[in-house]
């Protein structure tokens, strides 16, 4: 398992006609939009593979929790699979957590994709086993993605040079420059990973936050107990993706300069990241620099290997 003393794994990168397998570790979803998701991947010039019982439901989840961690694992394990990618959050992820085979995974390192409730998996995949992942979009997503989410996605994957990430409408909270591993993901979802072994340490990292559907007291409210749980402990940095219908955007920049007035850390809101109009992929587990003069997120390696 990953110590600090390990470096980040980045996976293979994905070659044109690779197959990418397909997961639900969280949520249930519309097979519509899950089929037409399917065939933009496949429109990319990659083949497609679907885990056994991943259309099944039980309530608000995708089939029961040792089912969805069994395609996980299977996924990792299986050869012919050279990319995962997540179907839909939702919620779920972190009911897996536990069910995951860790040392599989950690030897046979792949592209894991997927946002929102994904979180937790991308995060913990990272702390466990050292694997850089992909934050990006989930297949059903994709039914409808922009042309600049789908550029973005083809070229995280399959791109062997360093990604530069610039934000949208970047809105400097705090000015400066550092350097660190970007991690993070759904504000709800780390939040709800506190005082469980899976919380990720955010220590020297640079923190990506995104949400939706919060208003500006929850993310008050999370933030607040993140901060007093100690999380943001001597992060390096923040980046603020999309917080779609959580208010104004103004109403939450607010909150994030009242929580982090102390912090003498560089924050940059306004990145294209999470459930916005355009979700661009970025690598987790991977150092960068964020330059909030420049405005960019610049990483100092690509995020996959040959």
């Amino acid at each position: 398992m990953l110590t600090s003393d390990n470096k980040s794994i980045r996976p293979p990168r994905l070659k044109s006609g690779e197959t990418i397998g397909i997961v639900a570790p969280a949520g249930p979803f519309d097979p519509e939009k899950f089929m037409k998701g399917k065939t933009v991947l496949e429109s990319m010039g990659f083949q497609t593979f679907l885990g056994e019982g991943i259309f099944q439901k039980n309530g608000f989840l995708a089939g029961t929790d040792t089912l969805r961690a069994d395609h996980v694992n299977r996924l990792f394990a299986d050869p012919t699979v050279k990319a995962i990618a997540c179907a839909r959050g939702g919620y779920g992820s972190m009911r897996i957590l536990s069910f995951l085979d860790f040392e599989t995974i950690q030897a046979h390192p792949k592209i894991f994709l997927g946002f929102s409730d994904i979180s937790a998996l991308l995060a913990v995949l990272f702390d466990r086993c050292g694997l850089v992942t992909f934050h990006g979009p989930v297949v059903t997503t994709l039914a409808n993605a922009t042309e600049k989410t789908l550029t973005a996605l083809q070229t995280a994957l399959t791109s062997p040079t360093a990604l530069e990430l610039t934000p949208g409408d970047g809105k400097v909270i705090k000015p400066g420059v550092c350097s660190g591993l970007v991690v993070g993901g759904n504000l709800t979802t780390l939040c709800h990973l506190i005082g469980t072994s899976y919380a990720q340490n955010l220590k020297g990292k640079i923190l990506l936050l995104e949400d939706v559907g919060e208003m500006p007291y929850r993310i008050d409210r999370m933030l607040t107990q993140m901060k007093l749980a100690g999380c943001f402990n001597g992060i390096a940095g923040l980046i603020l993706g999309a917080f779609k219908e959580c208010g104004h955007l103004n109403e939450i920049i607010d909150v994030f300069d009242d929580i982090f007035e102390d912090a003498d850390i560089p924050i940059l809101a306004g990145f294209d990241m999470g459930h916005g109009e355009h979700n661009l992929t970025i690598p987790m587990g991977l150092d960068a620099t964020l330059d909030t003069d420049k405005q960019r997120l610049l990483f100092h390696e690509p995020a996959t290997v040959l």
